[in-house]
């Protein structure tokens, strides 16, 4: 049962919605940990929030910035999504979401060797068949066993029989 309740919400908050059919509390709990390590107090919460039908979705709730630069009016609360594993094909890289985070609460912040293998990244991809659907990545399901995924399409995705 699920009831809802009026209370302050501190800003930046990252939501983590997770399907616990799909057995994906342990992945939602290890982002939250990274986002916290990485972030601390620069993120007002995390909140992990179990839900099902094969969802995995990050969403940062933050301060929009002011239309005017000279604007003294109040600055309104907007929703980002950071990602989506339906609409991104699969489960987000750790740097990637950490990079997509500090792109809206801390723009000029250095992640040091996060900024400098995600440019590896970029630079390996522009020069390496990217946009190559035979290209692929592995990466681990939640049962631990490897998929392929090549240009963010999960050759094989394991999803619970209501997520299907």
């Amino acid at each position: 049962m699920t009831t809802h309740a009026t209370s302050t919400v501190r800003v930046p908050r990252i939501a983590i919605e997770f399907c616990t059919q799909c057995k994906w509390n342990l992945r939602a709990a290890y982002f939250a940990q990274e986002l916290l390590q990485t972030f601390g107090t620069s993120i007002g919460e995390i909140a992990l929030i179990p839900v099902t039908g094969g969802i995995f979705t990050v969403t940062m709730t933050h301060a929009a910035a002011p239309t005017a630069p000279d604007s003294e009016s109040p600055s309104s609360v907007t929703d980002t999504v950071l990602w989506d594993r339906k609409t991104e094909n699969g489960f987000p890289e750790t740097k990637e979401l950490k990079n997509r985070v500090r792109n809206i609460i801390e723009p000029d912040r250095d992640l040091g060797h996060i900024d400098r293998r995600l440019k590896k990244d970029k630079e390996a991809q522009a020069g390496s068949g990217a946009g190559d659907p035979s290209v692929a990545k592995m990466h681990g399901d939640s049962n631990g066993q490897q998929i392929a995924v090549g240009e963010g399409k999960a050759s094989e995705q394991k999803e619970c029989e209501d997520c299907k």
